[in-house]
């Protein structure tokens, strides 16, 4: 999961470099953290949210067969 909100962050900013991606696991889910640069947020973020709920269902339909529950945080 972790490659792949890296691939879909990177094609959507200016500054690709500045991308960062961890990947947490947890007893009951996996927490992914986005990082980007302070002027590309708005370009990951989308207006009212809906980029970000875009990546969010993407990597939610792709980790259906885990048993884990997948959290995408955008820092």
């Amino acid at each position: 999961m972790k490659k792949l909100v890296e691939v879909i962050a990177k094609s959507l900013v200016d500054n690709p470099e500045e991308v960062v991606v961890t990947e947490t696991e947890k007893e009951d889910c996996i927490v992914i953290e986005l990082k980007v640069g302070q002027s590309d947020m708005g370009k990951v973020i989308g207006r009212q949210g809906r980029i970000a709920k875009a990546i969010r269902t993407v990597v939610k339909a792709a980790s259906s067969k885990s048993p884990k529950k997948v959290i995408v945080d955008i820092m």
